[in-house]
């Protein structure tokens, strides 16, 4: 498998999901301690890699206020509030300078800047590509065009909020686990932290040098 690494980042946007209330671990996730740094921006500088700029997705201004963000990251906020991960992915791509943009999720520390290259790859004549893990779809790991936005936020209007449902509605190319297995055999680019056993498991992970 060849990866590409010819400068595609230059046409593609990073949008990361902050906008969610970490309910499961108690508090704000964005902001635990990983490696030395806070996770969010772990995740920042991998998705950085590939991409031309970082948008940060947040819920309102205070939750943006908490977030130890460099000036390099852009903050938008939510367009439809309280309507999840669909909600975050229709503002982050409408804010992305690019027609292209990658969009994950704040609590993804091992997110593999080798995959989302070679994603890249697979954007053809598609409106998006998204991981297909054990016949789950990880739209949260996806790289959605402005396409995808009339179908979202028709989605968001209608209150429906199961992204598979818009993505129904456009051209999906689907990354198979073949695929992810040559690049991630272990699927750690899916790994999200919720809880505190998850977040001691990705600590013990970083200090073993993921």
């Amino acid at each position: 498998m060849t990866i590409p690494r010819d400068g595609n980042n230059l046409d593609v946007s990073g949008v990361v999901l902050a906008g969610g209330q970490s309910r499961r671990l108690g508090r704000d996730k964005a902001l635990e301690p990983l490696g030395g740094q806070p996770l969010i921006r772990r995740v920042i500088q991998r998705v950085a890699e590939v991409s031309r700029e970082i948008i940060v997705v947040v819920a309102d201004q205070k939750m943006g206020d908490t977030l130890p963000l460099e000036t390099s990251s852009r903050l938008t906020l939510d367009l439809y509030p309280g309507k999840g991960s669909l909600g975050g992915i229709y503002s982050g791509i409408t804010a992305a300078a690019a027609d292209w943009s990658f969009v994950v999720a704040c609590d993804m520390p091992f997110l593999n800047p080798a995959l989302l290259s070679y994603m890249l790859s697979l954007r053809g004549s598609a409106d998006a590509v998204v991981p297909l893990v054990e016949g789950r779809l990880e739209p949260t790991h996806g790289l959605y065009s402005k396409a995808c936005l009339p179908y979202i936020e028709e989605r968001l209007i209608a209150k429906d909020l199961k992204i598979s449902r818009f993505l129904d509605q456009v051209r999906v190319n689907y990354l198979r686990e073949a695929e992810i297995s040559m690049i991630d055999p272990q699927h750690l680019s899916f790994f999200n932290v919720n809880t505190a056993e998850d977040l001691g498991m990705a600590q013990a992970m970083v200090a073993q040098g993921w």
